[in-house]
């Protein structure tokens, strides 16, 4: 067994391309960043995705690959101080020995805006060649020049064929892993095993070591990894998601998405995979009841009083009780008949209050409050619609600037049609009084 105190996946890191597993649509044969690391000719890069997808390990394969001097810091405790001391170093033509400096900065996220401007002129003016690591969007968590003067390339989570050809890797290695160790494990437990880490090769490799370092060797001196084994050293198979990261913004977005597509299936799995993370309920219950308003609409007006009654249900009860209530309102939405009409109404009468002389309210329908004010026009000559057959009549609403103008087209779909068909005749009841 390798005696080295260094855990098994840092013992595990490719040391060549060819070792690298996963990411092909980056690393593959004939991908731009294979192509750079092989013709040496690196520009600099940011890494992002998920932990235990690579990043790190590739940043180590570039610095091995690289005939560039290689510095690396932490945005965890490196400050400005530490960039400017790479820098110096970088300049100095006896320590870099004419060569370029390749600066691999690991949770480069975790760099304030301070930090992150005084690596910017150094990257631009080619001192230092960025490859920076995140589990972050970097197009929301970098600096804009900073990310625009890089190559931003996004790891994918691992397949569980990946994590199992890794896994096999480190039984087999005998010199960073347990080749010269007896360990009996079956390929379904391995499967099994892949399929908890959730794509995360760390947590794999932790596993493993975890459970050939604490399972005692059977007469044989075979160490036997079986299910029973894994389920003490290994966790239930974790939901990958922050709740106040990316994963956050793209599980909701799905959501949404799919109960306006009308899919309760899909829109239920993401409201479950929100629930699993601990996500907050009333966040959730207020995106169901937007959703209700802006995308189910009129074609079903009971919609946003079941998505109301769940968003009141979800505060008065909490977790876990609220699942309930907010899977009603959330299979509802997705159920119901879709119109955004009265959405695209409000959009467009706000377009025109906000940027168009609308005209003065017409004086037969402005407020009379005080005496006197019929006297001079307010409220004169209003027809009160229910003095009329069908409590239906025709006058003037529009300012006089506004007449013929319209916002709301109803369409045809669920009850939005009655609505349709009310309007219609509402139309041809004052055409014939005029």
């Amino acid at each position: 067994m390798n005696d080295s105190n260094e855990p098994l996946a840092y013992r595990m890191a490719p040391r060549n391309l060819d070792e690298y597993v996963g990411q092909e649509h980056i690393i593959g044969k004939g991908k731009m960043l294979r192509r750079m690391i092989e013709a040496d000719r690196l520009s600099s890069i940011i890494l992002f995705g998920p932990p235990g997808t690579g990043k790190t390990a590739l940043a180590r394969l570039i610095a091995n690959s690289t005939s560039s001097k290689f510095a690396k810091l932490n945005a965890v405790t490196a400050g400005v101080s530490d960039i400017k001391n790479v820098v110096s170093d970088a300049l100095n033509p006896i320590i870099s020995e004419g060569k370029k400096t390749v600066l691999f900065i690991d949770e480069i996220h975790r760099f304030n805006k301070l930090q992150q401007d005084a690596l910017l002129p150094y990257v631009e003016d080619g001192t230092l060649i960025l490859i920076g690591a995140t589990t972050e969007n970097p197009f929301f968590e970098v600096n804009k020049a900073l990310v625009s003067r890089s190559t931003v390339l996004q790891l994918q989570l691992l397949t569980d064929e990946n994590i199992k050809t890794i896994l096999e890797n480190a039984l087999t290695d005998k010199e960073r892993g347990y080749g010269n160790v007896n360990i009996c494990i079956d390929d379904a437990t391995l499967k099994h095993m892949a399929y908890l880490s959730a794509g995360d090769a760390r947590n794999a490799l932790k596993a493993l070591e975890l459970a050939v370092m604490t399972t005692p060797p059977d007469g044989d001196g075979t160490i036997v990894i079986d299910d029973d084994v894994l389920s003490d050293c290994m966790q239930k198979r974790q939901v990958l998601f922050d709740k106040d990261g990316e994963s956050h913004y793209d599980n909701i977005s799905a959501m949404i998405k799919s109960m306006r597509g009308s899919d309760p299936d899909a829109a239920l799995l993401y409201l479950a995979r929100a629930l699993a993370a601990g996500e907050d309920i009333e966040f959730l219950a207020r995106r169901i009841l937007i959703c209700a308003s802006e995308d189910v609409g009129l074609a079903n007006p009971n919609a946003i009083l079941v998505a109301d009654a769940a968003y009141r249900a979800c505060a008065a009860v909490g977790m876990p009780e609220a699942r309930i209530p907010l899977a009603e309102a959330c299979v509802m939405v997705a159920a119901s008949p879709k119109s955004n009409s009265a959405y695209l109404a409000i959009d467009k009468a706000l377009s025109d209050a906000r940027n168009e002389d609308t005209g003065v309210v017409p004086m037969h329908l402005r407020n009379a409050p005080a005496s006197g004010m019929k006297d001079l026009g307010y409220s004169v000559g209003y027809k009160y619609p229910h003095d009329f057959p069908g409590h239906i009549t025709s006058q003037q609403y529009m300012p006089d600037k506004m007449v013929g103008t319209s916002y709301y087209e109803p369409t045809d779909i669920g009850y939005e049609k009655k609505i349709d068909e009310y309007l219609k005749y509402v139309k041809k009841m004052t055409e014939e009084k005029e």
